[in-house]
């Protein structure tokens, strides 16, 4: 029972870990671009969208198709960056403690 009881308060510590990581990772901001940096997308840790900008050399009509590919392009880095962000930290705070095979947390 003694290994039940420390397994208990580990996990409530690092379900409290989890919840300032969690919050931490919702104040960060994150940007991805595409173009070159013609457009650029900020995400917060959440994946929401937080800003665009758009270069003024893409504000024209025949680049209108260019603009919403490179918009869709800077959010799928922006938020690739976040997903990794957040694995990064998920890893650093599961360090050490055993999880089966395929367990992914959050769960």
């Amino acid at each position: 029972m003694k290994n039940l009881g420390n397994m208990l308060k580990q996990a409530q510590a690092m379900q409290q870990k989890m919840q300032e990581m969690q919050a931490e990772l919702e104040a960060r901001e994150v940007q991805g671009a595409a173009g070159g940096g013609m457009v650029t997308v900020t995400l917060n840790g959440k994946s929401e969208l937080k800003a665009i900008r758009i270069d003024p050399a893409l504000m024209k009509e025949d680049e209108r198709e260019v603009l919403e590919d490179l918009i869709k392009a800077a959010h799928a880095d922006a938020k690739g960056r976040v997903e990794r962000e957040m694995a990064e930290q998920m890893q650093k705070l599961t360090a050490g403690m055993p999880l089966p095979p395929g367990m992914k947390l959050p769960f």
